[in-house]
């Protein structure tokens, strides 16, 4: 059992988080599967212990995994920004199991514009609740805009997927296996933006390296949102363009009339990796130069530090 060091900052990252590597190992650290399956009794108490922790108050007898254990449970249970628990679909860690039924089903239920309608309007459903969960707490939205969001993203991706079905009726199965993925990149550029647009019209709190607020800046919203849509469609894009093993001329062991099991099967495996890896893309702890702020922020900032704040830093959410 390791000693808890004295200089210990249970919030410092145990990993070099300006490397991919790094932030690689903190999200497999943290978006772990199994996390979902931790009662809320001990969430809660990890969460105790993280906020006693950052007081100097550690619990006598706390070792360092201990620590570093709650940590994790924190990580992935609790919002950056607010603290607060997060709804359990709409955490990262919720990814490989809810999108790995959702990615088989859309795989498999292609054939027909009705199971393409219900299994888009499935999987919008549950991004809504991801978007929300993983938006940048610091700007509020109302229960009106979160429905707007949801209802374009949805009504896009909907008329996306039903376009390319009834296009690609004629078309080799290979081609037609685009319809899913295509339809969901579509959405993620759509609801992601849509779902977060309060951080666009009125900006993210900015900070200096030492976390002190510097303003308000809508340019640092669009760098962190245009990055989480690229991260999301990067998570989704072998899943759902991954062909069935048929066409391939693959063997998977099961015979090819039980339908399920080849497109669960594939999209269990990637996601199992590419949620991680999609996340740590990029940094959670955004940067912007500062000669990309908006000039009023630009020369706010200037007229009171000068030359010491070369970048400003932001949550980009996930």
């Amino acid at each position: 059992m390791a000693t808890i060091p004295h200089d210990f900052n249970i919030d410092a990252p145990r990993w070099d988080q300006s490397t991919f590597m790094g932030r690689l190992k903190h999200f497999l650290n943290i978006t772990d599967p199994r996390t979902v399956l931790v009662p809320e009794k001990e969430l809660d108490r990890a969460k105790t212990l993280v906020e006693a922790c950052r007081t100097g108050l550690v619990p006598p007898g706390s070792s360092l995994e201990q620590l570093l254990y709650a940590k994790k449970l924190y990580d992935s249970a609790f919002h950056p920004d607010s603290g607060e628990k997060m709804n359990l679909v709409g955490r990262m860690s919720f990814q490989v199991p809810g999108g790995m039924a959702l990615t088989g089903c859309m795989l498999q239920f292609y054939r027909t514009v009705p199971a393409v309608v219900f299994w888009q309007w499935v999987n919008q459903s549950f991004n809504a609740f991801v978007n929300y969960t993983n938006r940048n707490a610091a700007c509020p939205i109302s229960l009106k805009q979160i429905g707007v969001a949801y209802v374009t993203a949805t009504g896009t991706a909907l008329a996306t997927a039903v376009g390319l079905n009834l296009y690609t009726k004629r078309a080799p199965p290979l081609l037609a296996r685009w319809v899913p993925f295509v339809a969901v990149a579509a959405a993620n550029c759509v609801n992601i933006p849509m779902m977060r647009q309060q951080e666009i019209i009125n900006g993210v709190t900015v900070t200096d390296q030492d976390n002190n607020e510097l303003g308000h800046s809508r340019r640092a919203a669009v760098k962190g949102i245009a990055q989480v849509v690229i991260s999301r469609i990067t998570m989704a894009a072998p899943g759902m363009s991954e062909c069935r093993a048929g066409e391939w001329g693959l063997d998977w062991g099961l015979p090819q009339d039980q339908p399920l099991h080849p497109p669960l099967l594939s999209a269990k495996s990637f996601l199992l990796f590419m949620v991680p890896a999609a996340c740590a893309l990029f940094p959670q702890r955004c940067s912007l130069a500062l000669s990309n702020l908006e000039l009023e922020l630009r020369d706010s900032i200037v007229t009171k530090h000068g030359d010491k704040v070369p970048y400003v830093y932001f949550n980009k959410g996930l």
